[in-house]
């Protein structure tokens, strides 16, 4: 029996459960992090293409879309932008136009009264939808109502506001859950570590963040230390090349 491919075994991987994605915009943090295997995908919006340089037209995030894929990511969400809301559903069609079999696409859309109106047509035209920027469970209730993939609230901006982010949070996980509803919570603006370890262990399973927290999940001096004993051990008792 031949192995599956790659793309093959990333589709075949159940649904349900922890799902982690990359918050970046920089190919340079998805070479060094996507080949892990333990990010779902990547999340960027126009701040994030601003900060690495990238520019945010439709044509360059599909160039961006194909490294993800490349990359084994299973998804990647994408910003809409314009002045109107007219505007903003076109820019989110094009982008949402992107998906495909081995890679879904699905456009971010600030939570504002205007972004529901884009996000309704999307949802009209078919297309998953995230609603970014969620401060309240009122609008994570909205979202759930509308047939919204994710709702994402920023925590580490809910603290900044001088509001307890992580209560406000968990009220939000509280709704999804106690309402059977399908959104995920896609928690986002995450500082450390440590505040995803808690989340998760208090029965959130979606949330995305930035290298620096990537890097800091992965890293215990124990871990190195262990690695390096089981080397010595090795080189020490195998056999002479």
């Amino acid at each position: 029996m031949h192995a599956e491919s790659t793309s093959e075994q990333l589709i075949s991987r159940p649904e349900n459960g922890l799902r982690l994605f990359l918050d970046s915009a920089d190919p340079t943090d998805w070479r060094r992090l996507l080949p892990l295997g333990f990010f779902h995908g990547v999340t960027t919006n126009p701040l994030l293409l601003e900060r690495a340089g990238q520019p945010c037209t439709v044509a360059n995030l599909r160039t961006m879309a194909g490294v993800v894929r490349d990359l084994g990511a299973r998804e990647i969400q994408m910003q809409t932008w314009g002045r109107s809301p007219e505007q903003m559903v076109e820019t989110g069609n094009l982008l949402a136009e992107m998906d495909g079999p081995d890679l879904r696409v699905v456009v971010k859309i600030p939570a504002t009264a205007e972004g529901f109106q884009v996000a309704r047509s999307l949802l009209g035209n078919g297309h998953s939808f995230t609603l970014t920027a969620v401060y309240t469970p009122g609008q994570v209730m909205a979202a759930a109502a509308l047939g919204a993939s994710y709702a994402a609230p920023y925590l580490g901006r809910l603290d900044d506001a001088g509001q307890d982010g992580a209560a406000t949070v968990l009220t939000m996980h509280d709704i999804l859950a106690g309402t059977g509803s399908q959104t995920r919570l896609l928690t986002a603006s995450l500082r450390t570590a440590e505040q995803v370890v808690d989340l998760a262990a208090k029965g959130l399973d979606t949330f995305t963040f930035g290298p620096g927290v990537a890097e800091q999940l992965l890293v215990s001096d124990l871990t190195a230390a262990a690695a390096a004993d089981f080397q010595r051990a090795a080189e020490a008792m195998g056999e002479e090349s």
